[in-house]
């Protein structure tokens, strides 16, 4: 009775106002230990009195519900388990909805609200339906609930909430919660003498600040929205369900440490942009001077719509010298007609063409094996086809339904003459070298034929170029019979007048080879590879600069030259025309009062590095071959408190995890960071969390602007920057060395700032998001997020040092890609699992069906290290 006449009174003084009176209600009934019910009308609670009806779903006052036991629950042991008392516990029920069948919300991307942003998780239990316990003040839970009633309520990973209610947490559950959380201690293990490793080091996040605990980042004040584990539930925790034990990532000695560092960064790779929505922001520092008053011009771009990984995968069949050998034909004539900066060329091999998962992580695939592709790839092919990828076939029997190859032993490997009918109806005639095999009608059912088209100029018009498009998203292949790969020099060319005749054709070999690929969706606009310049020696701060020149000159040569493995840094004065750059000899110009750059504003710089340390000591240059090696001869030398930092404009040789190529175009923010972290220290036993910290300091560098808090860039674990959960947009790449007592760690970030092409770049969510709400973000300078970057990094280090994983991952999972997403383990066919976290060394933590919380690692592949992932075997 007494609910019944709250409830009356509040909605007489109130009205029609649902946030108003839902929050009244919390407020005034929460001491009450009733529960607090949002849900649609067919499931209110037996009992429950409902003081709102909003389109089939109601808010509801009942009963007090309770939870006393957690066995069933995975924790996130990162979260802290005192209630205080502003806050409410309370369960979200959701169900899993893929596909074609996903509802959005369906109110305007304005008045979304997403749950992430509202609340800290604290436990989940995978299932249907997916269950989620998290905690949240007062008004974040009316929020939440209000969000609910009208529908504008976004979860992730295709959950669509079902029901969202208030619990009561016993005071036993609340022990548990804390004795886990205490438990396992990290152990430190005596490294080998002479340990060096090269090791991706992970992300961490920023310390979680809470809307009212708001605190100051370097010099400038925070405002991080708190209270919401970033991307969902997931978290770091030592035991799980069925007090599942998990190792500690350590030094190099450590088989499991290592693996995580070899399974980590990748070239940077691209995206294109759509959507933006929301969360916090951190400094109050303004945009007076860094923002573009004015847009620079932007090509004109072809846009990814796939919005997949750059990559041009190619497929030659076998390991044989003849094979192999044919690789490097096929990858050099895409080289020529594609800018290698905006794409990567790979080997497909076999063996991981038929285990990897590349299917969702290229743009093009090349199909130019002589022999017979092997049934099962052939399946695979036309799968990937189907879902809309581009294939080209160079010269192998490769081919569609509707189609045969035969094969015409009079023509094979030689000159004839070939015309070639482009996408705009226009002809080229040209004088080519064929295999020897044409394309005829066959067995199934006939497919239709594009625009391109190559045939001989013969009697029977043999045709040897087809496009087909394939299947209802937009997959397409261009078969071609014509040796386009080869040179006129090919050994195949066996006589003067053959040369003679290729020669002539050369260019227009080249034109139909640039027009089959721009139809499959490739950018042909090559570009000059640019020349390499000098490096300046800057400081950004003054009192370092006397101590700094001092240092070099105790440790330079007595031609001024410093020399490392990797190249010479020779110091000069000043730069003149007549002093040779190579890649492995570079000059290092010490006169500031010379230095000048577009695309480095070294006062936007020094303003917003706000460190005690990090990033003081500038190493800058244009175009340099990669920034990862011009530390290499200072990095164990000089004094840590200078805290070296390389910058670039642009790489000729950037380099990505593994043999993987990092894309540097003019247009992202590139840097190399030297940091030194002590062994001994909450960090230094677990070193691969510095590439999750990096990651996470280059979202909230930008995310913690104000009025940039809803320009949706992401973390992708391990080490990956994205658009929403759509496209790569930068990366991480670390290598560290123990000597002594101290890690010597090098991270290198790239990320794209301002270069729109070939996909997407910051600016280009500015600019969506702009169009989308009216607004009027300037568009940001790499300069200035590098300098926001370091200083947040620094300040994450110095957050985990003092409280290790948990002082950092709540912030890490509000950002990140994860929570609660299903995977599979092993392959496509492989159990079902469900993310909840990342343990105490950095790994995966997943639920299984079971209900056993392990730890999962990758399995080593290089396109996508969320797939085949693996349960590693225990010693």
């Amino acid at each position: 009775m007494l609910i019944t006449l709250c409830y009356l009174y509040l909605w007489a003084r109130w009205g029609r106002g649902p946030a108003a009176l839902v929050r009244t209600t919390v407020q005034q009934l929460r001491a009450s230990r009733c529960s607090f019910t949002f849900c649609r009308a067919t499931a209110q609670p037996r009992g429950a009195r409902v003081c709102l009806s909003c389109g089939g779903r109601v808010f509801c006052v009942g009963e007090s519900q309770s939870i006393d036991d957690l066995n069933k629950w995975a924790l996130f042991l990162v979260s802290p388990f005192i209630l205080e008392a502003e806050h409410i516990a309370f369960v979200t029920e959701s169900i899993w909805v893929q596909g074609e069948t996903l509802q959005r919300p369906s109110s305007s991307s304005e008045t979304i609200v997403k749950w992430s942003d509202c609340c800290l998780p604290l436990a989940c239990r995978p299932g249907d339906p997916y269950q989620l316990i998290a905690k949240a003040t007062v008004d974040d839970f009316s929020k939440l609930g209000v969000a609910f009633l009208e529908d504008r309520l976004q979860v992730a990973n295709g959950l669509i909430p079902q029901k969202i209610v208030s619990v009561h947490l016993q005071d036993s559950a609340l022990k548990e919660l804390k004795d886990q959380a205490s438990d396992t201690p990290a152990q430190l293990r005596e490294p080998q003498p002479e340990s060096s490793v090269e090791s991706k080091p992970e992300l961490g996040a920023m310390e979680h600040v809470g809307r009212e605990d708001r605190q100051a980042l370097g010099s400038a004040a925070t405002q991080g929205q708190g209270g919401a584990l970033g991307g969902e539930p997931a978290g770091e925790s030592n035991r799980g369900v069925g007090s599942v034990e998990h190792c500690h990532l350590h030094l190099s000695s450590c088989h499991e440490c290592l693996e995580l560092e070899n399974s980590t960064i990748e070239s940077v790779k691209f995206a294109s942009a759509e959507n933006i929505p929301d969360l916090p922001y951190d400094y109050s520092s303004g945009l007076e001077g860094i923002a573009y008053d004015l847009c620079p011009k932007r090509e004109p771009r072809r846009v990814n719509l796939m919005g997949k990984a750059p990559n041009i995968l190619l497929y030659v069949g076998s390991d044989s010298q003849d094979a192999l050998g044919r690789l490097q034909q096929v990858r050099s004539a895409l080289a020529d007609c594609v800018d290698t900066s905006c794409y990567t060329l790979y080997h497909l091999p076999l063996e991981s063409a038929l285990r990897d998962p590349w299917p969702d992580n290229c743009l093009l695939v090349v199909i130019a094996a002589r022999e017979s592709v092997p049934e099962d790839l052939s399946r695979r092919f036309m799968a990937y086809l189907s879902q809309g990828g581009k294939v080209l076939g160079l010269s192998s029997p490769f081919t569609l339904a509707g189609f045969q190859v035969t094969r015409k032993a009079p023509l094979q490997d030689t000159v004839q003459s070939l015309v070639f009918c482009k996408a705009d109806w226009s002809r080229v005639r040209l004088s080519v070298l064929i295999s020897g095999c044409v394309y005829e009608g066959g067995p199934g059912e006939p497919l239709g034929l594009g625009k391109l088209q190559g045939h001989l100029e013969n009697e029977d018009e043999d045709r040897l170029i087809v496009q087909v498009p394939f299947g209802t998203c937009g997959g397409e292949a261009v078969l071609c019979q014509v040796h386009l790969e080869l040179p006129p020099s090919s050994p195949v060319v066996q006589t003067q007048e053959d040369f003679n005749l290729l020669k002539s054709s050369n260019f227009r070999r080249y034109e139909v080879l640039k027009e089959i690929l721009t139809t499959l969706g490739l950018s042909c606009d090559a570009k000059h590879v640019p020349a390499l310049t000098p490096l300046y020696l800057l400081s950004a701060a003054e009192e370092i600069r006397d101590p700094l020149m001092q240092w070099l000159g105790k440790h330079v040569d007595a031609e001024g030259v410093i020399k490392s493995s990797k190249l010479s840094l020779k110091f000069v004065s000043s730069y003149t025309s007549e002093i040779e750059i190579t890649p492995s000899a570079i000059p290092v110009v010490t006169d500031i009062e010379t230095f000048s750059s577009e695309n480095f504003n070294f006062e936007i710089y020094q303003q917003n590095l706000q460190t005690k340390k990090l990033g003081k000591v500038i190493l800058f240059a244009e175009v340099t071959p990669t920034t990862m090696n011009l530390l290499d001869g200072l990095m164990f030398e000089m004094p840590q408190e200078m805290g070296l930092i390389a910058i670039a404009v642009h790489q000729t040789q950037g380099k990505g995890r593994g043999r993987n190529a990092w894309l540097s175009p003019v247009g992202c923010a590139l840097s190399t960071l030297l940091v030194s972290i002590p062994l001994r220290s909450q960090l230094g036993q677990r070193i691969p969390f510095v590439q999750h910290l990096m990651s996470l300091a280059v979202v909230e560098a930008v995310r913690s602007i104000p009025g940039y808090q809803d320009i949706n860039l992401r973390v992708k674990w391990p080490n990956d920057i994205y658009y929403s959960d759509l496209m790569k947009l930068g990366g991480v790449l670390v290598n560290s060395t123990l000597m002594g007592e101290t890690f010597y760690i090098l991270i290198g970030c790239g990320f794209n700032v301002t270069n729109s092409n070939p996909t997407i770049c910051v600016n280009d969510l500015i600019t969506e998001y702009n169009k989308q709400h009216g607004a009027e973000l300037k568009p940001l300078r790499a300069d200035y997020l590098i300098a926001r970057s370091v200083t947040v990094l620094e300040k994450l280090i110095d957050t985990f040092q003092d409280e290790g994983p948990s002082g950092v991952l709540p912030l890490y999972y509000k950002y990140w890609l994860h929570s609660a997403q299903q995977v599979r383990l092993g392959s496509t066919e492989g159990p079902k699992v469900w993310i909840v976290g990342l343990d105490d060394s950095g790994f995966l933590l997943v639920h299984q069906e079971n209900g056993e919380v392990v730890t999962v690692h990758p399995d080593g592949n290089s396109f996508d290290m969320l797939r085949n992932l693996i349960i590693p075997k225990q010693p």
